[in-house]
């Protein structure tokens, strides 16, 4: 397969694409509220599976379905953190990591009942975090060190609900092109 016909497969909601001003109360509310939803919205996408539909990529050259859910209670998991380094020093670099190395990591084969529990526990604490933060807070940020580029809190809400979708989507999508 090309580029071009990969693309739908690897971002079957889109790219993420950063707001031109500041996120409005609603957006970020929607956002903070789908992240509330994610971890129970993966768990009901992936119920039932069995071992060899959890071990099938989403595409060619993909991650597995397993890898899938292992990857966000990862990714989500290091952005909790980066939120807790934004709030508590002053323009913090990130540390960056290589997720598809962290994808072929033995835990990456554990049952996907382990990162769904951490998913539960994780986005019930990072939701906590965000109700409480005031617009001002929202705005402290971060800088990516692999674009050096300085990412608000309010972007990352967003960026983190789209990611979620994101990956929903690979999941969903490949039961519905499988007939799962």
């Amino acid at each position: 397969m090309d580029d071009q016909a990969l693309e739908p497969l690897r971002f079957p909601i889109g790219r993420f694409h950063a707001p031109p001003a500041p996120p409005s109360e609603a957006e970020l509310a929607a956002a903070q509220a789908e992240l509330l939803a994610f971890p129970a919205a993966m768990r009901r996408a992936v119920e039932g599976l069995t071992d060899a539909q959890l071990d099938t990529a989403y595409r060619p050259g993909g991650w597995t379905v397993r890898q899938v859910v292992h990857h966000c209670a990862d990714s989500h998991a290091n952005s909790l953190i980066r939120f807790k380094w934004a709030l508590t020093e002053d323009e913090p670099t990130i540390k960056a990591y290589f997720e598809e190395r962290w994808a072929e990591l033995p835990d990456y084969h554990l049952p996907v009942a382990v990162s769904l529990d951490h998913l539960d526990a994780l986005h019930a604490r990072w939701v906590a975090l965000l109700r409480s933060l005031s617009p001002g807070d929202l705005q402290r940020g971060f800088i990516h060190p692999e674009s050096g580029q300085r990412i608000t809190l309010d972007v990352n809400t967003l960026i983190y609900a789209w990611h979620g979708r994101h990956h929903l989507a690979h999941v969903t999508e490949l039961a519905r092109r499988s007939g799962w």
